[in-house]
């Protein structure tokens, strides 16, 4: 395999080592958090500028609004929460008071998807790349490692208007090189092949490498893609890869409605019909066991992504 790794880190922390090396670049950046401290590994960053930090408390709504304010005197707000809380339980004041004015706020949220794991499915959201992303103007990404994660929230700070930057809890391996350039909008060709175009974000662009390198031993060659930035969808990228191989698999952490893998077809329907092979939740909530556990239940592990470039091969 091109891509090893010889540590696996939380995204979530590497969110936490951008957000502390833009407390020393940026002094424009400010940080909130909904009670979650710990949990966003926030603290690095109050270390260096505490009073650029705000513990708002378990009011997220109350939180957007403050973080839409600050907006205007300049500010770059950086909201911090969980992603269930970050998206369904304030999507009015997202919608009104940020999205509506194309205010210049981040929201960052952690424990997206299933592998929040024990937490247990209240928590575990996977609609929130679907709501976010109809969002006029809303900047959608999902990175896939601790060292993506860290770049792409010291980019964020540098681009003009809302993001929804989305990371997760559990350790995953980090393979992305430190130094690699995040480009916000720009995919990632991680590895060529011929037979089969694998589109995928998140925790699953790893998932994505290891079905590839078994596939290979196999005698099927896969290209795969690290789609990064969801909205705006690097089409370029996309429809250069499907040209070669003809078929596609999409991968993913969250329902296959509202997700990816819908945006990359609705995006292939008008431009370059392509068949289509989707690995996501099929529209059910999670439960509570481990996050291994749960990505073979619902069928968004390395397995699946095998299991669908075999059966679009097979058709």
């Amino acid at each position: 395999m091109k891509y090893t790794y010889t540590e696996k880190k939380d995204t979530r922390s590497g969110f936490g080592a951008g957000l502390a090396e833009l407390a020393d670049k940026n002094p424009n950046v400010v940080a909130l958090c909904a009670d979650l401290i710990g949990s966003l590994k926030m603290e690095k960053f109050i270390e260096k500028a505490p009073e650029r930090f705000f513990q708002i408390g378990i009011a997220e709504a109350n939180m957007m609004g403050i973080a839409a304010g600050l907006s205007i005197t300049g500010k770059i707000p950086f909201t911090g929460t969980f992603a269930n809380f970050s998206t369904s339980r304030v999507y009015d004041q997202i919608r009104q008071s940020i999205a509506y004015s194309g205010k210049n706020v981040k929201i960052c949220a952690s424990h997206a998807g299933l592998t929040l794991g024990e937490d247990g499915a209240t928590h575990q959201v996977l609609e929130d790349i679907g709501m976010m992303k109809m969002l006029p103007g809303m900047t959608v990404i999902n990175p896939c490692d601790y060292n993506q994660t860290k770049a792409a929230t010291i980019a964020i700070a540098e681009h003009d208007g809302p993001v929804y930057l989305r990371f997760g809890r559990p350790t995953v391996p980090v393979f992305i090189p430190e130094d690699m350039p995040f480009e916000i909008g720009k995919g990632i060709l991680l590895q060529e092949g011929t037979d089969v175009t694998i589109v995928a974000t998140g925790h699953l662009v790893w998932e994505s490498l290891v079905a590839a390198d078994e596939l290979e031993k196999e005698g099927i060659s896969c290209e795969v893609i690290n789609i990064h930035t969801i909205k705006p969808l690097d089409e370029e990228i996309i429809i250069k890869s499907v040209e070669k191989t003809g078929k596609i698999v999409t991968a993913e952490e969250h329902n296959y409605l509202g997700g990816l893998g819908e945006s990359v077809a609705g995006m292939l329907a008008r431009k370059r019909p392509t068949r289509q092979e989707f690995v996501a939740v099929n529209d059910t909530f999670g439960e509570s066991a481990t996050p291994a556990e749960l990505m073979k239940k619902y069928k968004i592990d390395s397995a699946a992504v095998k299991e669908a470039v075999k059966r679009i091969l097979a058709n």
